[in-house]
């Protein structure tokens, strides 16, 4: 979070639109993601929230009660998108390198996506908070089962140590994402993937499959 950052202006057309309360929820969503990435939690406001969606502050409590509301409800949103990219990425390929390879690519596209929403699960000044600290939790929790499995099914191990490994691969992947993404350096995206999921492959595909042959053969 940097408290400095400025919010972009909301578009003149937003203030007077009317939306169905699906549509209208998803756009207080966008909004508050804006604001709460820019201040952070603590400094930002809901009139900064209602200012930058271009609606009344009272249309943005009919839609969610408090701020804190609205920070777990984009939160919630977004370990979702990461835990839905991860998934696609184990189930888009039976290729065991190219599993890796979406793995560690869901997490640099994740945290490279627009809006910058990353901060809000990775970075957040609200983690002390118990609801948040929960949502974080689980969202990582899924993603590193959903490898865990694949992992599991590949290798043999067992789930104590498929877990592991998948924890591993998972902060690998987290870690790697924000330091390039920091960096912004020469290294595009496609080579910073494929460095370290040349990384994570090499280990593991040292582990046995289930029928004693190495997984990488």
């Amino acid at each position: 979070m940097h408290p400095s950052r400025p919010v972009p202006a909301p578009p003149a057309s937003r203030r007077t639109s009317r939306l169905p309360r699906g549509a209208r929820r998803q756009q207080l969503l966008r909004a508050a993601q804006d604001v709460f990435v820019a201040q952070g939690f603590h400094a930002a406001a809901m009139d900064d929230i209602a200012d930058r969606a271009g609606v009344s502050k009272p249309v943005l409590y009919q839609h969610f009660p408090g701020k804190r509301e609205l920070y777990l409800a984009l939160l919630e949103q977004q370990v979702a998108e990461l835990t839905d990219r991860v998934r696609q990425a184990m189930a888009g390929t039976e290729d065991k390198r190219e599993r890796v390879d979406g793995a560690v690519g869901a997490y640099f596209d994740f945290i490279d996506a627009d809006g910058e929403a990353f901060r809000l699960v990775f970075e957040s000044d609200l983690r002390n908070d118990a609801g948040v600290r929960q949502v974080v939790e689980d969202g990582v929790r899924h993603c590193i089962e959903a490898i865990a499995e694949v992992i599991a099914v590949e290798t043999g191990a067992d789930p104590e140590r498929s877990l592991l490994l998948s924890a591993g691969m998972t902060g690998l992947a987290e870690s790697s994402a924000r330091w390039w993404l920091a960096g912004k350096g020469t290294l595009s995206r496609d080579e910073a993937v494929s460095l370290m999921s040349a990384l994570a492959w090499r280990g593991m595909s040292g582990f046995p499959r289930r029928d004693g042959d190495p997984a990488g053969d």
